[in-house]
């Protein structure tokens, strides 16, 4: 498996939960997130190459958007022991058919976040 990554991944500072919506269980929060997919830090390990049906909720919604909430479906990618935490997951979930409209969410709280963390850390 290549560590090699075609996009940059932008940390999110917010407690963002992720849920597996035909369980209707919480999987974890989101550790990261790009345009094609997120990681999702849980308690319980996931079955690579299962596909899910997510929904994400962040904690609040950006200027540009009018909900919190996103509903996508997914492809798990990878799932690894926490190296710093043997009781977490470390989760890769890849999106399958993005909406315009969820991309567009992504790219708002990404934008977001890049304004905070740039905001949040003088002398960067």
């Amino acid at each position: 498996m290549s560590n090699s990554r075609k996009e940059s991944r932008k940390k999110l500072m917010a407690f963002t939960p992720v849920y597996d919506l035909n369980r209707k269980t919480l999987l974890g929060y989101v550790g990261d997130l790009t345009l094609k997919g997120a990681m999702v830090i849980g308690e319980k390990s996931a079955e690579i190459d299962t596909n899910l049906v997510l929904g994400i909720e962040f904690p609040e919604a950006p200027p540009t958007m009018t909900t919190t909430r996103i509903v996508i479906s997914s492809r798990v990618a990878w799932c690894r022991q926490d190296n710093e935490d043997a009781q977490y997951f470390n989760i890769g979930f890849e999106f399958i058919d993005i909406s315009t409209e969820n991309l567009t969410i992504i790219e708002a709280v990404l934008e977001r976040y890049q304004f905070r963390h740039a905001m949040s850390a003088p002398g960067r």
